[in-house]
C-alpha cells in the first residue's frame, strides 16, 4: 500500500487506515515504502526477545503519538497546514473553520445587500430599456 506523493512533497508518517490493530506497522511500512507483512515480522521478532510489555508499550505510545492517515490525499500546504491543526488540536481547526465560514458569510451578505438595494434594481432596469 504505497502513496504517490506530489512532486516536491515530502512524505508524512501517518497510521494507516487499513492497518490491522492501530494501523501503525502498516503506517511505517508506507512511509518506509516496504512491505507491511515486513515490519510486522520485525515487530514479532523485537516483541519475542524484549519482552511483550516493551514493545507493547511502545506500539501504544506510537498510536496515540502517529496521526491517522487522511481519508483524501492532501494536495496543497494549505490541506496539510489544516489536517495537522486539525489532528492536533480540534478545537482550533474548528475555530479557524468558522472564522472562514463567518468571513464568507459576512461576503455572501454584502452580494445580497447590494442585489436587493432598489437602487440596483433601478439601475438594471435602466440600463435594459437602453
Amino acid at each position: 500500500m504505497t502513496h504517490c506523493y506530489p512532486e516536491g512533497r515530502t512524505r508524512r508518517l501517518y497510521r494507516s487506515r487499513k492497518g490491522m490493530i492501530f494501523g501503525v506497522c502498516a503506517g511505517l511500512a508506507d512511509y518506509l515504502n516496504l512491505k507491511v507483512v515486513w515490519v510486522r515480522v520485525i515487530a514479532v521478532i523485537i516483541l519475542l526477545f524484549t519482552g511483550i510489555w516493551p514493545i507493547v508499550v511502545i506500539y501504544l505510545v506510537a498510536a496515540l503519538i502517529m496521526n491517522p492517515e487522511p481519508v483524501l490525499p492532501l494536495e496543497t500546504e494549505e490541506a496539510q497546514e489544516f489536517y495537522s491543526s486539525y489532528t492536533s488540536s480540534r478545537s482550533l481547526a474548528l475555530q479557524r473553520l468558522k472564522r472562514t465560514f463567518d468571513s464568507l458569510d459576512r461576503r455572501v451578505q454584502r452580494i445580497e445587500t447590494a442585489v436587493t438595494n432598489k437602487e440596483y434594481d433601478w439601475e438594471r432596469r435602466l440600463h435594459e430599456g437602453s
